[in-house]
């Protein structure tokens, strides 16, 4: 191997293990999750045996402004596990 090779090839690591360790890092630091899981209850355990967007779909029926209103600034109603998790 030439010297040349040998320093393009050692230049290749650094910015790998450069690269890799600023990835680590950002992911250690980054925040803990705070958004509200969907509750193991009665009214909701019926949405952990459906499909993602099947279930999304239900939940209007009880998060609507005639009965459970949304906080204001809450995102469209119809993205409810979009950011609300079931386990």
């Amino acid at each position: 191997m030439t010297t040349l090779k040998k320093k393009k090839t050692l230049l290749i690591n650094i910015a790998f293990i450069a690269t890799s360790i600023a990835l680590i890092t950002f992911l250690l630091r980054a925040p803990e999750e705070t958004t509200t899981k969907v509750p193991h209850d009665d009214d909701h355990n019926r949405f952990f045996g459906m499909k993602k967007k099947a279930a999304g779909k239900l939940c209007v029926e009880c998060h609507n402004p005639e009965n459970m209103a949304l906080p204001e600034g809450h995102p469209p109603k119809y993205r409810c596990l979009f950011c609300h998790k079931r386990d």
